[in-house]
Formats: structure tokens, sequence, C-alpha cells
């Protein structure tokens, strides 16, 4: 007899259900989250059941619990999952059991489930960028408190010379310590910086598609790994519109019979691509593939919307470089 498990995974609970073929609930139970609550539900049943649960914060341990012990993982998408989202009674129980009901009748929309290497490169890339954010934070600190007493250095404060000039002003008890707490932390932050930036390098060498995606203007080892790491395996998308659409990168359109509204992108989809696709845009809108097209959009629609059109044009080209690589017989 063929099972089913639905799990409405929460930070600190989940809720777990299973259901026979015939979508009579067996279980529905709500459990602490860990290895041996999820067990007590699940750990009876057969080799190779499927598994659904959704997209939700923290889900990582929940794939490996079920890989781990031989169930068949299914990841779902929570935005597509109407079924849920629309219901007149929605709680974790009910949540639960419509993933395993949905799963049974093969009606879910599925999300794709990254390889745990793709997942360990995504969280490298993710930790270098906020912690690069947080130097930034720390020097926009700094820069307010200098404003704030009439101060300022054109060539800069975070050099030798600069951190001399930072040293040589006269401020305030608190300003001053405000401005070298900043920098200690700043001094702090630089080595694990450097250090996975050397990673990022190594891992740029060995990756022969970073070479491919780095001919495109404004795009570096760094946007290179990051936008690998978040696409993943690119035949999966079936055109670039497809993968622009992924990043969130299209229009939302609203149309009814012969009306058809066209508003600002989705937006869904990783926001860590589209950051550095529009990153990336920054320095492409300048590059003579893309001004002229950027300059007149711009005229028309203003800077934003004509970068972003700059970011949609890098991804469309990034597809077909990739697509082109993978058919030539490089790892996809």
């Amino acid at each position: 007899m063929s099972v089913y498990v639905g799990i409405d995974v929460h930070r600190k609970r989940s809720q777990v259900a299973v259901i026979n073929e015939g979508g009579e609930v067996l279980a529905n139970r709500n459990v602490p989250n860990g290895a041996k609550p999820i067990l007590s539900v699940i750990g009876g049943l057969p080799a190779g059941t499927p598994a659904a649960y959704e997209a939700a914060f923290g889900w990582g341990w929940l794939l490996e619990l079920l890989e781990g012990h031989g169930f068949e993982p299914h990841m779902v998408h929570p935005l597509q999952c109407k079924a849920i989202a629309s219901a007149r009674l929605k709680n974790d129980k009910v949540d639960a059991a419509t993933l395993a009901q949905l799963l049974r009748a093969d009606l879910l929309p599925e999300a794709w489930i990254a390889p745990p290497a793709v997942r360990q490169l995504r969280a490298m890339l993710r930790h270098r960028a906020q912690l690069v954010r947080l130097r930034t934070l720390l020097r926009n600190r700094v820069h307010a408190v200098l404003a704030d007493h009439g101060h300022g250095r054109p060539a800069g404060c975070w050099s030798g010379p600069g951190r001399a000039w930072l040293a040589s002003l006269e401020l305030p008890a608190v300003s001053r310590e405000v401005i070298d707490d900043a920098l200690a932390l700043m001094d702090a932050l630089q080595q694990p910086i450097d250090r996975l930036d050397q990673e990022v390098r190594q891992r740029a060498k060995a990756d022969p598609r970073v070479k491919v995606l780095t001919q495109l203007p404004g795009v570096g080892p760094f946007t290179a790994l990051v936008l690998l790491a978040e696409i993943g395996d690119i035949t999966r998308f079936g055109s670039a519109r497809k993968l622009a659409s992924w990043a969130g990168l299209t229009p939302t359109v609203r149309g009814s019979d012969r009306t058809v509204h066209h508003g600002h992108i989705s937006k869904q989809g990783p926001a860590w691509a589209r950051w550095v696709l529009c990153e990336a845009a920054q320095t492409a809108k300048r590059h003579p593939d893309f001004a002229p097209g950027y300059e007149a959009l711009a005229r028309r629609r203003g800077r934003k919307i004509a970068t972003t059109a700059v970011a949609r044009k890098l991804i469309t080209r990034a597809y077909h470089l990739l697509t082109d690589a993978s058919a030539a017989g490089e790892p996809g």
C-alpha cells in the first residue's frame, strides 16, 4: 500500500501528516523539530516513500533528514500552492494534510532542490556578501560621524594615510569611541573577507563556466559564481524568457478579455541573483552594447527602469552562453 507524507515545517515545530493511496489520513501530529520527533511519526514507513514540504524558513535540516532515511523529498513552491494559500480553513493540521493530498494526486507545484554542493556554494557566497555589507555599514557610520563634525577626506579614510588622518582629528570622546570601535570591527571583518575572496578566486578558476560568463560586461568572478550557484542546472529552463521570469526580472501581467496591464517586475525568485544582475548592470549600462538602449529608455522611463532592463538583457545573454557551454560538454 502506497503512503504519502506532508510536512508543514516551522521554526520550532512541524506538523506531519501521513495518508494512504485512498486519501485516508493515517496520522497527523504536531511535533518538535528534530530527527527523533519526526521519525517517531514516519520512521516506520517504507524506503522511497514520497514526502512533501514547503520551501519555508530553515528547511535544509529536514531535506537532509528525509534523504538520509530513504524518503523521496518533494519541495513545494509556497507562492504557487494555491490549495493552501486560498483555503478558507487554514491551520497547520489542514496544511500538512493538503500537502500530502496534492502529492498523492501529483498536483504539487514543485521547486527545484539544489544538490548539496550547490547549496554550500550559495551559503559561502551569501556569507561573503553579508560580511561586505556589514563592513560597508561600519564605513557609512564613520562617514556620518565625520560629517556631524564637518570633516571629510576626498582621498578616503581606509588606507594608511587615511587612518593616520582619522587618528589626528580632534573629536569629542564619544565620537572618537564610535570611530575607533568601527575601525576595530572593520579590521576584524577583513580577515574572513580576504579568506573568502581567496576561496572565490579558487572556485572561479576551477569552473570553466565562470570564464564563459565573465565575457559579459560588468560580470566578474564573484558575480559569475553567484549566478551559477543560484541558477544551478541551466537545462531546467526552456528559454531565456523563462530564466528571466524565474529571476523576477519580467513584468507582472494582469489581463482580462481585451484589457492587459503590464506592471513592474515581479521580484519573485532568488533575490541574490537579481541583486548581482542589477549590480552588474550598473557597469554594463556604460558598455557600447548596452549604452544606446539604456540612454533611450532612461529618457522615457527613468534610470531605474533602464538599469533593470539592462539586467534583463544580461541574464538573457547569460542563458545563451551557458546553454552553448552545456551543449559543448562543459558542466551545466
